[in-house]
């Protein structure tokens, strides 16, 4: 559950002030995750709302392209679909956002009453949602409340602070020591909170069964049940790195709900994040699934001297 907007990029070299050319695709954090989820054979629903316009069919065409459940998303007559605008870069790209007013902050806790949720095993959320809009933030906090029984609840922080800006950031934790899983960026949580070991976040979000910490390219780092595994990044040729975090986050998620282990959890989560992470596009091609069961199940040696070029996976 939330917001995607229309994603555009450049589709020319050079400085994007002089760029005419530009290539519209779609972007966002939790439709990220539910394509990725619907690659692995889940139902997975998207839920979300977006203008009466171009851009918010196009969104709608795309997300449904990979299998994923759009029946929920409702089109708003009166607010347009946000879009952003990215400044691709292999160090790291600046993205900035068109989405003040957009359909999706419009969303509400009422949202929750028009849901069927009887066969629903788990819902992704991001601290993302929260910053849109005071109904939003509302809406997750209905979400994080004990009414979900024994539905999981995975939030990933996701961090932007642009959207912060003049607000109350404690808010943040309060919402991740609400849910069952939690996924965070070792960089994004030293940025907010001012610490990215994994053992100060678990002081620092003590609640959640599951905690994933994302450590870039060196690794991640799971905590639960009262121990800690750390499984290797795979090392990857780079393209861009937007829409890594979000394969992540389904990788492991998948995983988890099939009940694999820490090890195969964590390794599920890198090997899908390699899609993305070769492409310019925020979800990515996916690793062939002959090579994804292989991995999963290398011995240590054989995982760490895996390297991903560009065109691996074509």
């Amino acid at each position: 559950m939330g917001e995607s907007m229309a994603l555009f990029v450049p589709a020319e070299p050079g400085p994007t002030h002089e760029v005419t050319t530009w290539t519209r695709t779609v972007g966002g954090a939790e439709s990220n995750v539910a394509c990725h989820l619907a690659r692995f054979g889940w139902h997975s629903r998207w839920v979300s709302a977006l203008g009466q316009d171009a851009f918010g069919q196009a969104i709608l065409d795309r997300i449904g392209s990979f299998g994923v459940d759009t029946a929920d998303v409702a089109r708003d007559e009166h607010r347009p679909t946000g879009l952003y605008v990215k400044e691709a870069d292999a160090g790291g790209s600046t993205v900035r956002y068109f989405r003040r007013g957009s359909a999706a902050s419009g969303m509400g806790p009422e949202l929750l009453q028009t849901l069927n949720l009887d066969r629903t095993a788990l819902i992704h959320v991001s601290g993302i949602t929260a910053a849109l809009s005071e109904s939003c933030l509302a809406l997750l906090t209905a979400i994080l409340d004990p009414w979900r029984g024994d539905r999981l609840v995975s939030f990933d922080l996701n961090w932007r602070p642009a959207l912060w800006r003049g607000r109350d950031t404690s808010v943040l934790a309060e919402l991740a020591n609400k849910a069952d899983i939690v996924l965070v960026g070792s960089d994004e949580a030293e940025a907010l909170w001012g610490v990215g070991d994994p053992a100060a976040l678990r002081e620092l979000l003590p609640e959640p069964r599951t905690l994933v910490v994302k450590q870039a390219e060196q690794g991640a780092t799971l905590v639960e049940n009262g121990s800690t595994h750390f499984e290797p990044a795979l090392k990857v040729d780079v393209v861009e790195p937007v829409g890594a975090g979000d394969a992540f986050a389904a990788g492991f998620l998948s995983a988890h709900l099939d009940g694999l282990d820490a090890a195969r959890r964590l390794r599920q989560g890198h090997l899908t994040a390699v899609g993305s992470l070769l492409t310019r596009d925020d979800v990515g091609e996916p690793v062939p699934l002959p090579r994804r069961a292989e991995l999963l199940a290398a011995d240590p040696a054989t995982w760490a001297a895996t390297h991903f070029t560009a065109g691996a996976l074509a």
